[in-house]
Parts: C-alpha cells; structure tokens; sequence
C-alpha cells in the first residue's frame, strides 16, 4: 500500500570549520518552506544518525552550510548507497567546503570551493535555464548581495548549469566569464542539486531566494 506520510527531507548542517552564523535561520526558514509545500523537515547535526536505517525516511538529504570532514566511513557509506539507489541531495552554500577527502562526493555536489573575496558584495546573478523550478520565475539578471564563491574547477562539463555569475559586477571573481554558482545533474542514480548563494542570513527572509530554494529543495525530493 502506498505511503500516506508527506515525502520528508534531512537537514544536515553539521560543520567541522567555519560555521556560518545564518544556520539556525536557515533551518527555520526550510521548516516553514516544508510546511507550505508538502514536505517535512527534520534536522540533524548528528553524525551517527547519517546511517541506513535513519535515512530511509526521506526522499532528500540537504547539506546546508556544512563545513570540513563532517561524516565517518559509516556515514559516507550511507550517503552513497542512499543517493544512488534514487536518493536526492540538495547543497547550500558551503555544502562545496565540505568532504574534501572524499571523492564521490566531490562529483556529487558538484565542485568544491577554492576561494571567495573579503567583502559581501552585490553582483548580477544571470539565469541560464529558466525552466528549473529553482530558477523559474526569477528575473533574467538577479541582482543578490551574498559572498561569492569560486570554485577549484568549473562544473559545467558535468552538470546541467542552472545560473552563472556575472564577474563584471563585483570585484575579486577568479573563475572568468564562465561562473557558474546554481546548477543541478542526475549521473549519480539520484538528483543533485546545489546553490553557492546562501551566506547570510537575510537570504532567508527574501520572497525571492525562498522560491529559489524552495524549487531545489522540491526537485530533490521529486516534487518537481
């Protein structure tokens, strides 16, 4: 008999370096989006709980804002098994400087952070597939005001990349013309999907950045 309960999504939001001061915001923020969309949220910074048995309640995992070497050999074991056999995954942020040491998760998220400038700084965010749900209905050139990350290769030769960022308008880019900050694939036996826009903690109140996360978050978890 098919399952009644809502699908259900696990925060992680773990870190092992830099801790980012929006967090608890965050973690509020997607409780009210689970609430308005049809999905649970539960959340976690516990590594014992990333095992097999705990992960078969949800449909998606979402690092948000994780740092460092978060889980043991169990758990990255789990997070493996649990995303390719049809799992979804949804990276926030700092989700890139997390799992240095572990390869596989290196493709799954997509690409790991190098660097970012001093300053939070306004910049052009250029939508370049507007059919996604995180990116549908967002305007062309999405002015943000965030901490811009790039990235130690660019991803596009494995991802299908949703927005890039416009280097032009802020200072400190590194990555070029080509910058991809939103993009999402499915080559893992899951869906992956992950937004380097997420850094303060006013992001979680913008009606804007809320659908944004809202459409990845739902497409994780197959909503979408």
């Amino acid at each position: 008999m098919p399952s009644s309960k809502p699908p259900a999504l696990l925060v992680y939001s773990q870190t092992a370096g830099y801790r980012h001061g929006c967090i608890p915001t965050a973690l509020a923020a997607m409780r009210r989006l689970g609430r308005a969309h049809g999905f649970d949220v539960v959340a976690t910074e516990d590594p014992a709980r990333i095992r097999p048995d705990f992960l078969g309640d949800f449909g998606a995992l979402a690092f948000v804002n994780t740092s460092g070497e978060i889980l043991d050999a169990k758990g990255r074991k789990a997070v493996q098994a649990f995303v390719e056999a049809g799992g979804g995954f949804a990276g926030v942020h700092a989700a890139c400087d997390t799992g240095y040491a572990w390869p596989w998760y290196g493709k799954l998220v997509g690409a790991w952070f190098l660097s970012h400038p001093l300053q939070r700084q306004n910049a052009i965010v250029r939508i370049e597939d507007g059919r996604h749900p995180s990116t549908r209905g967002l305007p062309k050139r999405w002015k943000r005001w965030d901490e811009w990350y790039d990235y130690r290769a660019n991803p596009r030769p494995h991802v299908r990349v949703l927005a890039n960022l416009d280097e032009g308008t802020y200072q400190g880019g590194k990555m070029g013309e080509d910058h991809p900050i939103v993009w999402c694939h499915e080559k893992m036996g899951g869906r992956s999907w992950y937004t380097g826009l997420g850094h303060t903690g006013r992001a979680f109140s913008d009606p804007l950045y809320l659908s944004h996360l809202a459409g990845g978050l739902r497409w994780a978890l197959g909503l979408a």
